[in-house]
């Protein structure tokens, strides 16, 4: 896949690289800052579930990106991590669903408010999720920048 030329992944996953972080450290602040979950409100959400629908499509323009370029270690070694991301950023949406249970119940009245074991195992999610997200971005943009760098001397 091109745009005017370009393979597609290294102009996607830019948008990946802002976003997918962004969403992490947003529904973690949402937790555990109550003056910044009301003013986001259904920002880390949203960002979440940004981040579901861009990480497969950066991993199939990478896909596909790979598949143009001689064989190479790095490169598989960097799809293999890729691959790994949509779990964690899965967990990351549910932990974010979950923390906007107080916005949806509001929205959707007659809605019963969550008990407190929930919130406990709402919390552990996000955390969960946005912390494996994060290291997971860092070592999938490691080997990425390894294997697109490692022939410049």
């Amino acid at each position: 896949m091109t745009v005017f030329g370009l393979p597609l992944h290294p102009l996607i996953v830019h948008a990946t690289v802002v976003v997918v972080p962004t969403a992490a450290l947003a529904v973690l602040l949402a937790t555990f800052w109550p003056r910044f979950r009301r003013w986001a409100s259904w920002g880390p959400l949203a960002l979440a579930l940004l981040s579901v629908v861009l990480v497969p499509i950066t991993t199939s323009s990478g896909e596909s990106l790979e598949h143009t370029l001689p064989h190479s270690e790095l490169v598989e070694a960097h799809a293999r991590l890729g691959d790994q991301l949509l779990p964690w950023v899965i967990v990351l949406a549910v932990g974010a669903l979950g923390l906007s249970w107080p916005l949806i119940t509001r929205l959707l009245t007659g809605l019963p408010d969550r008990p407190r074991w929930l919130t406990l195992l709402v919390v552990a999610i996000v955390v969960v999720g946005a912390l494996g997200t994060l290291v997971q971005v860092v070592r999938i943009g490691h080997s990425g920048a390894t294997a697109a760098w490692s022939d410049v001397s």
